[in-house]
């Protein structure tokens, strides 16, 4: 069964850090590019940023270019989400989600994707 799931969301400082963590069970993300995207009730889903099928090439949303960092661990089969200096309008819950190949990712196309976890909430407050 194909699975993603998110972790590490909760509560963050302003100005402060987070990580995020999707383990990914039955796909080999030599094919699957992974993405984020967050999503606050009442607005459109927003393209946090994915990581390339093919060779690991990130590309990032404009709202958190210079702030996000994308990796992925194949032998862990896992991707990671950082996000630095973290503003009040990143909270919202993160998803990842995954389409076969790369071409989705380079064209940053968070809609229409094959699977996708149940979210994890950030909260930013001081």
């Amino acid at each position: 069964q194909i699975q993603l799931m998110e972790s590490g969301g909760g509560l963050v400082q302003p100005g402060g850090s987070l990580r995020l963590s999707c383990a990914v069970t039955n796909l080999n993300l030599d094919y699957w590019s992974i993405g984020w995207y967050r999503r606050v009730p009442g607005k459109e889903r927003e393209g946090v940023g994915c990581i390339s099928s093919d060779d690991g090439t990130t590309h990032y949303g404009e709202a958190v270019k210079g702030r996000a960092t994308i990796t992925r661990d194949k032998a862990e089969n896992t991707a990671h989400l950082e996000l630095i200096d973290v503003k009040p309008e990143d909270a919202a819950v993160y998803y990842c989600a995954t389409r076969f190949g790369s071409n989705w990712c380079t064209a940053q196309q968070y809609y229409g994707l094959d699977y996708e976890g149940k979210g994890t909430l950030v909260t930013v407050s001081s």
